[in-house]
């Protein structure tokens, strides 16, 4: 993009009609996914599911969601476990509360489409999206890797995470969902015997997300930024949607500037946000974009 300058956070007139359009004239649908879809479909870090699940780390640590406590300096990693555990379980094992991404699934089934994700919590999947079109940039909660890393592995972590989880008091529904049995208190620790060491190595194993320049790019990671640059390369002519859905800039040349830079490239592209709060273009696409403000389940919900 020549600039920067973006214009203000608007919804664009008969922006549903207009993305509809998109949608139907469109012969490749390239769909960028942040944490506000997660949001929308019931997949929030505070709030009641904080509070339903980690209160007790709450009350005991201080902090009050999700995230803050995956960067907590705990004292052993039977504490840091029982907090990761949880959070895996219910934000990786879970099913999403609301059928947001199945709705956005029904969008596209039929239509020539690829997604690159930064979320982490295997929605995609879940609501039954090919996993040859997915690309998820930032890592897996359901994976593990060597801490260091002393190699480029990653190690799939539901078994474990499921016995760390029922350690600490949980019984775990058919469905999924984890509940503590009445009068019970969860414990906080994990044993010492489920905590994760590298197969390799012997060191401490880590979750396989984006914090640091340890992430690991495993062979999956690879494959999937080879599908994702082939698809980009194979539709460079086709008339293209780029669907940038519930991102912020926390990471935004993940997607978010390509999505621009592309759509001012690509005289066939058009881009589209949508977001509660953040629905936004820069001015150079400002006639090729549609801004729609809102929840993003319920923007879904009336487009199909």
């Amino acid at each position: 993009m020549r600039s920067q300058l973006y214009i203000r956070p608007c919804d664009t007139p008969d922006g549903i009609e207009k993305l509809r359009s998109a949608l139907d004239k469109a012969e490749a649908v390239v769909i960028g996914a942040g944490a506000g879809l997660s949001a929308s479909a019931g997949f929030e870090y505070a709030g009641e599911r904080f509070e339903r699940y980690f209160r007790d780390f709450s009350e005991k640590f201080g902090f009050d969601d999700m995230y803050s406590g995956g960067f907590y300096p705990y004292a052993s990693g039977e504490e840091k476990w029982a907090f990761w555990s949880r959070n895996i379980w219910i934000n990786r094992y879970m099913k999403a509360p609301k059928p947001v991404y199945e709705r956005l699934s029904e969008l596209v089934r039929s239509r020539d489409h690829f997604v690159i994700t930064t979320n982490v919590d295997h929605c995609f999947q879940k609501a039954g999206f090919d996993k040859k079109r997915l690309f998820y940039t930032q890592g897996d909660y359901g994976l593990w890797q060597c801490a260091k890393p002393c190699h480029d592995r990653t190690y799939d972590n539901e078994k474990t995470v499921r016995a760390m989880t029922e350690a600490q008091g949980f019984v775990i529904a058919e469905d999924g969902t984890p509940e503590l049995p009445r009068g019970v208190s969860a414990k906080m620790t994990v044993p010492t015997e489920l905590i994760p060491r590298c197969p390799v190595c012997g060191g401490p194993m880590t979750m396989n997300l984006r914090v640091d320049d340890t992430f690991v790019e495993d062979g999956g990671w690879h494959a999937a930024s080879r599908r994702y640059s082939e698809y980009l390369d194979a539709h460079e002519s086709a008339k293209t949607l780029f669907l940038d859905i519930g991102t912020g800039f926390n990471t935004p040349g993940v997607f978010k500037i390509p999505f621009w830079t592309m759509t001012e490239e690509r005289p066939n592209a058009v881009y589209a946000c949508l977001n509660r709060g953040q629905a936004f273009a820069p001015e150079e696409i400002a006639e090729k974009s549609v801004c729609i403000n809102g929840d993003i389940g319920e923007i879904l919900e009336k487009l199909g």
